[in-house]
């Protein structure tokens, strides 16, 4: 399953959506996810979203919240 951005566009390159929300099926988590086009972004990173709930991108400021 991939990140549902709050926003209408997809398909878009990570920093474009400044929210997504994610489940149990994406863990676990980095940035940028499949279905991102990555050509033009950063580096992968792995983000510890299980802990709070939550974590940020280091590198593009999207945030991520965990819905189940």
């Amino acid at each position: 399953m991939e990140a549902n951005p709050t926003k209408q566009d997809e398909g878009t390159t990570p920093n474009d959506a400044p929210r997504y929300e994610i489940t149990r099926a994406d863990l676990p988590l980095h940035c940028p996810m499949p279905g991102m086009s990555i050509w033009n972004s950063h580096p992968r990173v792995y983000l510890p979203v299980k802990a709070e709930g939550r974590a940020t991108c280091p590198y593009c400021g999207a945030e991520y919240v965990l819905k189940d």
